[in-house]
């Protein structure tokens, strides 16, 4: 089992940014791709970004490209996720996933695990 302990979340006026961190703990090592997904109110969990292990590929859903980047501190077992450029839209609760095996996916079945969230507002 890999226990997910997100933070970094808050309120920020449209145009700042935020820093969220993912720690990872327990079987670690058998973790591969970690992400985050975001699910605002009344929408379907919705894929963020990920990045794999080694080496670190990464893959970023359309709306967030340019203005986030997903890396991550392996040696820590940490990932995190600069948001830049935040808009009203990117209002949401963050969720950090990892899965067991290689490969990136948009689906969140795909992923194993998942942190509790936390929670991102911007307000416009």
């Amino acid at each position: 089992q890999v226990q997910l302990v997100e933070s970094g979340g808050g309120l920020v006026q449209a145009g700042g940014s935020l820093n969220l961190s993912c720690a990872a703990s327990g079987r670690t090592s058998s973790s591969d791709a970690m992400g985050w997904f975001r699910q605002a109110p009344g929408k379907e969990r919705e894929f963020v970004a990920a990045i794999s292990r080694i080496p670190s590929t990464t893959l970023y859903v359309g709306s967030v490209k340019g203005r986030f980047t997903i890396s991550r501190d392996n040696a820590k077992n940490t990932v995190y996720l600069q948001m830049n450029s935040l808009k009203p839209e990117d209002t949401a609760v963050y969720y950090c996933t990892a899965r067991d095996g290689v490969g990136l996916y948009h689906d969140p079945r795909r992923y194993d695990y998942w942190g509790q969230g936390t929670q991102v507002t911007v307000s416009s």
